[in-house]
């Protein structure tokens, strides 16, 4: 079988968003279990060349962001079985458009409906004007005609099936396609109170708030595993206030190149999550693998309120003293490990993959594709 994955990114080339952890972790997943696999990603802004990469066993095709019209000749040049879309974009539609007697099918990261849109245009990236440029490439009508014509269609938490449903008008639930994780074996915590903070510094992620935090908690170790996309942005946190002495910036890590990022939450007691809005983060889900307590203001799926504190007042500091008292966090965080390791362990997700994948061969008449095979 032979698989393309689509996404608007592949955590590459300076581009480094959930999505395309998510398309990474996936791809890698399934050459690892024998599966070809291809990726058609656009490259970042201001590339005019196309690149070819092999890495993590995906053959990937990037295509300047000015020539997305013209990605439906790298779609029939991979000539997949199956083109997978991680989130519904435009390349979904042109997908189909390139290859319609081929299979489709989109996983639902992070649905976003106009207030969730709303939140990201007040909190750009870099400028509002790039955010309705996005929301254009994301919300149109060939993408909503295009979900529906889909072989299947899944979501990467049960708590976003009811709003995907109702965004695009399905009439079946989606399946629950979980990103796969690695579970390490044992985790070695910080003899200290520590604390992470994992993402983009970007104004919808509020990493304001983590350093806040650290300023009125002085006695726990704060982390912060990230870099910002606007060095704009960048100054004015870092202008904002001088950096209290329990807060330790780690910078980017590229967890596909380095072990870095798991040694780290391997150390840490709790994850704070201090973002506007959320789909179910990657960074949930790695951090609960590794024993962290989540403490966040989302609850996607439960995994602030059942593996660490829900926040609903907006007072991160009185949420993270009742994960320290009485060691509460290790108990949530044990709770965390357990469900990931019984949802989200590789092998088991990829299990899931490859029945949805051959569900979805055989309703677009391609079942003699074998799941698996080359």
């Amino acid at each position: 079988m032979h698989v393309c994955l689509l996404c608007t990114e592949i955590f590459r080339w300076g581009k480094y968003g959930g999505f395309g952890r998510t398309a990474r972790a996936v791809g890698r997943a399934l050459a690892s279990r024998g599966v070809r696999v291809s990726a058609v990603v656009p490259l970042p802004r201001g590339s005019r060349t196309p690149v070819r990469e092999e890495f993590d066993g995906i053959t990937v095709l990037g295509y300047p962001p000015a020539a997305t019209w013209a990605s439906q000749d790298l779609y029939r040049q991979v000539d997949a079985d199956l083109y997978h879309s991680i989130e519904p974009f435009t390349g979904t539609w042109l997908a189909q458009r390139a290859m319609p007697d081929r299979a489709h099918v989109v996983t639902f990261q992070d649905p976003r409906l106009f207030r969730d849109w709303w939140i990201e245009f007040r909190h750009p990236t870099r400028a509002r004007r790039q955010t309705a440029t996005t929301w254009l490439y994301y919300e149109n009508p060939m993408v909503r005609a295009a979900v529906r014509r889909c072989h299947g269609c899944s979501v990467a938490a049960t708590s976003l099936s009811a709003k995907a449903m109702a965004k695009y008008g399905l009439d079946r639930e989606p399946a629950f396609l979980p990103t796969p994780v690695a579970i390490p074996e044992t985790v070695d915590k910080a003899a200290r109170p520590t604390a992470c903070f994992v993402g983009r510094f970007d104004r919808v992620k509020r990493p304001q708030v983590f350093f806040d935090l650290a300023a009125r908690c002085p006695d726990v170790d704060f982390v912060a595993l990230g870099g910002a996309q606007d060095a704009r942005f960048e100054r004015e946190l870092m202008d904002r206030a001088p950096l209290p002495p329990n807060l330790t910036l780690a910078g980017f890590i590229n967890q596909f190149e380095s072990d870095e990022l798991n040694r780290h939450l391997a150390r840490n007691w709790i994850l704070v999550n201090t973002s506007a809005k959320e789909g179910l983060p990657n960074a949930f889900v790695e951090a609960a693998a590794h024993g962290c307590a989540i403490l966040s203001a989302f609850d996607p799926d439960g995994f602030a309120s059942r593996f660490g504190h829900l926040v609903t007042d907006g007072d991160y500091a009185a949420g993270l003293a009742v994960l320290l008292r009485d060691d509460l966090w290790r108990e949530r965080g044990a709770a965390g490990r357990d469900h990931v390791r019984r949802h989200f362990a590789v092998d088991l997700v990829m299990d899931r993959y490859l029945d949805f994948y051959a569900a979805a061969l055989a309703r677009a008449g391609r079942g003699s594709v074998r799941a698996g095979a080359m």
